[in-house]
């Protein structure tokens, strides 16, 4: 093997493994986010489920960018979806900083703020109570604070370490 496979097959093997972890990060981030909701019962807002529409892309993009390199299929389409998994991100990573000022004050958040999640129990004879007792979280109220961040300041940390590694991904070349 001369240099330039040496190298050809380590930047192969990079971006390949640039993709998994991306697969496998942004999955883990959007499923903390499941378990909140679905484990913890922390009922998202309309801009929460909004932030999670990047990692939906993005999971099966970065698994897709990891077949193809894998196969050996060409490095620009790798590069290209390693940069488009980087745009998503860049994109998440504004809809955190959105929903953290709105949480903040710093602006006004959308007019109509509500939720389309399920806040409605399954047990037929507390219906009625949590009918009238349930209300979808405002977009302005952050749900739980960790370390001062809130679900959307935790999302701004992910996306921007997501994105800085997809894009670093894609500029690999070889």
């Amino acid at each position: 093997m001369t240099t330039s496979d040496l190298t050809s097959s380590a930047a192969i093997r990079t971006r390949t493994m640039t993709a998994l972890f991306l697969a496998m990060a942004m999955a883990l981030v959007v499923g903390t986010a499941l378990g909140f909701e679905h484990i913890g019962g922390y009922i998202p807002c309309a801009l929460c489920l909004e932030q999670r529409i990047p990692y939906y892309i993005g999971v099966p993009l970065m698994l897709v960018a990891a077949l193809i390199s894998r196969a050996g299929g060409p490095s620009w389409v790798v590069r290209g979806l390693l940069a488009v998994g980087g745009l998503l991100m860049l994109y998440g990573l504004y809809l955190g900083v959105y929903h953290s000022g709105v949480e903040w004050h710093w602006w006004e958040g959308p007019a109509s703020c509500a939720t389309s999640a399920d806040a409605v129990t399954k047990d037929a004879g507390s219906l009625l109570g949590d009918l009238s007792s349930k209300k979808p979280p405002s977009c302005d109220s952050a749900a739980l604070r960790v370390l001062g961040l809130s679900f959307a300041g935790w999302n701004v940390l992910a996306s921007a370490a997501l994105a800085a590694i997809a894009l670093r991904g894609a500029s690999i070349k070889g």
